[in-house]
């Protein structure tokens, strides 16, 4: 999978060699990162999982991964550098997994988001998704909630 968003951006397929710039985006982006290893495990061990990047001008910029059982597809994370935010390469990203979750087999996505994230609440609304429950303390950094969010029709 290669989408060509515009002369500079261009989606990919995560590999492994992108490893080392998806940890860095997943730094600047988390205060609890995934570790190389889970994304490496991920890419190579797990049968559910896709994860895509953007590059901008060949540098990964962004990234967002996925699962996705029988029809179901659960959004695991999405992260862009602080200094491409505002540029809607956030929902490139999740435009584009939604098109990855439909082409093989989904037809609904889920995922969670941090309560007091409200730029990504507005993001995943506009995209279709609804709120429809709380998961009590799920952030481990800070215990705070996480809206559940689904899409019912990709």
């Amino acid at each position: 999978m290669e989408q060509r968003a515009d002369d500079d951006l261009t989606v990919e397929v995560m590999k492994m060699k992108d490893l080392d710039d998806v940890m860095e985006v997943e730094r600047q982006c988390f205060t609890t990162p995934w570790s190389r290893y889970s994304f490496a495990c991920e890419l190579t061990d797990n049968q559910f999982s896709h994860y895509i990047v953007v590059r901008h001008i060949g540098k990964v910029i962004g990234y967002a991964g996925m699962w996705i059982i029988l029809d179901e597809a659960h959004v695991t994370n999405v992260g862009v550098l602080p200094e491409y935010r505002g540029k809607g390469i956030g929902e490139l990203l999740m435009r584009s997994l939604m098109a990855v979750a439909k082409n093989h087999g989904a037809t609904k996505m889920t995922l969670e988001v941090r309560k007091t994230n409200y730029i990504a609440q507005n993001l995943y609304s506009k995209l279709g998704f609804e709120p429809v429950g709380i998961r009590r303390g799920y952030y481990i950094d800070d215990g705070e909630d996480a809206i559940i969010m689904w899409k019912d029709s990709l």
